[in-house]
């Protein structure tokens, strides 16, 4: 029998090592140049199929059958995903686009607050993703949380790739972004954490936690992502990489289920 501090620390140490992925997927932006705005466009509409397929696959499914599925599981997702939306909404317009952060010289403050909304959802979006962990340790199952982290893992990988590859397109430096997409999947061990050692109410929240990040993930994708790579005149590739960006993801979310 697995003690109760065992499966707490399991928890933790899983959802920090799935978390601890963004960082690994990041690992060849070390090792790029400067970016051409083509290039920047297709990787940025790559990272948007990403996280449309991880709302589809990874959040809004999960959440359904979470929330014991059917009226109930619907309902769950739909108050969610508009409560997500409305959060990124309510960022977007109290966040000044003039001083939003500090940044590299030559980055329009417009431009540098649609990256940093970008990371804000997909950082948003790991943390329900920890507390699944947590869940599923906490719940004494220790085969199915291990099989939930390392496919969670597997996941944070291309993520971790598209955010260091969208702040380096506005001029960040190679280790900068690197190391904001190692934290952006620092969060995971925080809800890791909650799911473990509070599994009989993390368990209630899970659904809405997912429900809450997909709505964050699809207002970006809409509001800012998409319109950003039809800006410059390269809509085409751009639609490719969304395209190709969602099929990678919607393979890794389904095989490693």
């Amino acid at each position: 029998m697995v003690s109760q501090s065992s499966i707490f620390l399991l928890g933790f140490t899983a959802s920090l090592l799935a978390g601890l992925a963004t960082g690994v997927g990041a690992i060849p932006t070390l090792f790029t140049r400067k970016i051409s705005e083509k290039t920047q466009d297709v990787l940025l509409g790559f990272g948007a199929g990403v996280m449309l397929a991880a709302t589809s696959f990874s959040l809004i499914i999960p959440g359904i059958e979470a929330a014991g599925g059917g009226t109930k599981g619907a309902a769950v997702m739909v108050v969610g995903i508009v409560l997500g939306g409305s959060f990124l909404w309510a960022a977007d317009r109290i966040i000044p686009h003039e001083h939003f952060i500090s940044g590299p010289d030559g980055a329009s403050a417009a431009a540098l607050k649609r990256i940093w909304l970008f990371v804000l959802a997909i950082t948003l979006h790991n943390f329900p993703e920890g507390l699944a962990v947590g869940v599923g340790f906490g719940g004494g199952d220790i085969a199915k949380g291990t099989s939930l982290a390392i496919g969670i893992g597997l996941q944070n990988i291309p993520e971790g790739l598209v955010v260091a590859l969208a702040l380096m397109t506005q001029n960040y430096s190679r280790g900068y972004s690197f190391l904001i997409a190692l934290l952006s999947g620092l969060v995971e061990p925080i809800g890791g954490l909650i799911g473990a050692g509070l599994v009989s109410i993390a368990r209630p929240i899970l659904p809405w936690g997912l429900a809450f990040a997909a709505g964050a993930m699809l207002f970006v994708v809409s509001d800012e992502i998409i319109p950003e790579t039809h800006r410059k005149g390269f809509e085409k590739p751009a639609t490719f990489g969304v395209l190709t960006g969602f099929v990678v993801m919607m393979f890794l979310d389904v095989v490693l289920g």
